[in-house]
């Protein structure tokens, strides 16, 4: 009875890991198709998702292709915003340094063509009246 429970074992941990490297590899063509690199994240890939996508369109939608990055920052800060919940802070570039402080499972930094992205969430608390 053990050996047919490790076995069992053995083979659904390898379709786990076959069904986890079919999303990577879905994820990665998807990351292809918006030209999208990933520097560092720790947020939910649907978050992520949501963020190139709104990145990739707002490019796309800019006269002229020239980048205007204030307003790519705000309108993807708007957009987390109103579909998440407000504190997201957005940083849009081709060359800056940053150095933040962000929730846990709020925080994705990327590329998209030759534009950089930083995008985190950060605690809102009330102020205490003295």
């Amino acid at each position: 009875m053990a050996d047919a429970e490790q076995e069992l074992e053995r083979r659904s941990k390898f379709l786990n890991s076959l069904i986890q490297k079919k999303k990577s590899n879905e994820q990665q063509q998807h990351h292809q198709l918006l030209n999208v690199k990933v520097r560092a994240s720790d947020m939910p890939i649907a978050l992520q998702n949501k963020a190139f996508q709104c990145a990739r369109d707002l490019l796309d939608s800019m006269p002229t292709k020239k980048l205007d990055s204030k307003r790519l920052a705000l309108a993807i800060k708007k957009e987390f915003d109103s579909a998440y919940g407000p504190a997201w802070h957005c940083i849009v570039g081709t060359s800056f340094g940053s150095y933040v402080t962000h929730s846990l499972g709020g925080f994705l930094y990327f590329s998209i063509d030759k534009v950089y992205v930083l995008l985190f969430r950060t605690a809102v608390e009330p102020l205490q009246q003295r």
